[in-house]
């Protein structure tokens, strides 16, 4: 994948640019026997590809932002053409098949798809773009995304040792430069476990799971040493129906430490601490709209957790993907009053079933791409965004500037903001430690290094 990562927070797009990164490492993967035979040097498909989807998917969500048309309806024909103009004919077309693909448009798949084939881009594009009909299901209808209910998973919980370190990061699985670099740092830290709350770049694909996530995962941090891994679900892993997600946690960890479910909860060995990882993802998948979804958690899951809660005695902690709340991005549709709440209702009802008996001492989440550290909101005492991976986030976007329509805004703990380096803001990653108290430390990777943003004990 290309160090210059661009993601948007639209399932269409994200599909397309996922199919973009498969083509160009198809097309790199059949020629580059033959370059090295005749010993000449190439721009790989692989940079250049995914670049232009890049582009062209950031002007695609400006245009939806915006309300224009976001979509061209046709284009001049690749083989008209110079070379560098065929591949970005090429990407439009293939923008143009995946819209048509969620939209069941036939007569367009059918007329794209002779497009493809009369004019001068490389086969795998419209093999590759074939294969992704099956993301979209047929006859109107999804493939249903293999959730586990949780009647499979019964009382199971994962046991991790007492005093444990838990290395938490969040929306990290692009597989770019930053994300490599965050888990160099990480490992210095010799954590005992890892946990990742969701998302892996740019749509959960089985292939996009492995060399994003797996291949990285186990390049650095398991390179001397097991180590159990646990993944959460997020939007972008449920935009290809969650495919790539549940292959990719059947096999991460083995046996005591297999993830059972898309939620899960790990408990220390001396029944101090425990952390309760929920499924947010699961109603957040829909490949065929643009807006953002009021996401939810499933009764039977709700009151899984409720279980696990209520037989131990110790201190819990929760994880998820997404927001309970938020001060910078919207949740929800605007009131009638023109007002927007800042917290996700969904979530605050499951929370509080869960807290009808015991307190939470802390939530961490991601979905945003930003560290933000929470004063008390919502009935919670302390909600922990841990978005900022590697994503890379301009400064022109001012991530800390509170939405002007909320209700009721959240602040921030001072000081806790991630600084920026060349233009973007930094990323970084949690480290919980375990013992009587959690003592939870902030981190972000600088020009001079890693750096410690924050701590706290709890």
């Amino acid at each position: 994948m290309s160090d210059n990562f661009k993601t948007v927070r639209d399932p269409i797009l994200s599909l397309y640019q996922s199919a973009v990164g498969e083509v160009a490492q198809k097309i790199d993967a059949r020629t580059a026997k033959a370059t090295s035979q005749r010993g000449g040097l190439r721009r790989s498909a692989s940079s250049t590809y995914p670049d232009q989807a890049a582009q062209i998917a950031q002007r695609e969500f400006h245009k939806l932002a915006g309300g224009g048309s976001p979509l061209s309806t046709a284009g001049p024909a690749a083989r008209e053409l110079s070379k560098g103009g065929i591949a970005q004919v090429c990407a439009e077309l293939g923008l143009r098949y995946i819209k048509a693909l969620a939209l069941r448009d036939e007569q367009a798949i059918v007329q794209l798809k002779n497009e493809f084939i009369a004019g001068t881009c490389d086969p795998e594009w419209i093999t590759t773009l074939e294969a992704y009909r099956s993301y979209f299901g047929e006859d109107g209808k999804r493939k249903p995304i293999p959730y586990v209910r949780a009647s499979t998973v019964g009382p199971k919980t994962i046991e991790i040792k007492a005093n444990a370190r838990v290395a938490l990061m969040g929306d990290w699985g692009t597989g770019a430069l930053p994300a490599i670099d965050i888990l160099k740092y990480m490992a210095g830290d010799n954590p005992d476990v890892v946990v990742h709350l969701g998302d892996i770049y740019y749509s959960g694909t089985p292939e996009e799971c492995n060399t994003n996530f797996v291949d990285p995962i186990n390049g650095i941090l398991r390179k001397d040493k097991a180590l159990p891994i646990y993944s959460l679900s997020g939007n972008h892993d449920m935009y290809c129906g969650g495919l790539g997600f549940y292959s990719l946690i059947a096999e991460l960890n083995v046996a005591p430490f297999t993830q059972p479910a898309s939620f899960f909860c790990l408990r220390s060995a001396d029944e101090k601490w425990q952390l309760l990882a929920m499924d947010t993802g699961l109603h957040d998948d829909n490949p065929g709209t643009v807006a953002g979804a009021v996401t939810h958690l499933e009764d039977d899951e709700v009151a899984w957790h409720c279980d696990r809660i209520s037989e131990f005695p110790g201190r819990m902690i929760l994880l998820s993907h997404h927001q309970l709340f938020s001060a910078f991005s919207p949740i929800g549709a605007l009131g009638s009053d023109g007002k927007r709440s800042a917290v996700n209702p969904l979530l605050l009802k499951a929370y509080k079933q869960m807290t009808s008996t015991k307190e939470i001492a802390a939530w961490f989440w991601g979905h945003e791409h930003t560290l933000s550290i929470y004063n008390p909101f919502a009935g919670l005492e302390r909600g922990r965004c841990l978005g900022h991976g590697a994503v890379p986030v301009s400064t022109i976007d001012e991530i800390y500037k509170p939405l002007a329509d909320l209700d009721n805004t959240p602040s921030m703990l001072d000081p806790s903001k991630l600084g920026t380096t060349g233009g973007v803001y930094n990323h970084g990653y949690a480290l919980l430690s375990l013992g009587d108290a959690c003592r939870a430390d902030y981190y972000q990777a600088t020009s001079r290094g890693r750096e410690l943003i924050f701590s706290e004990s709890f």
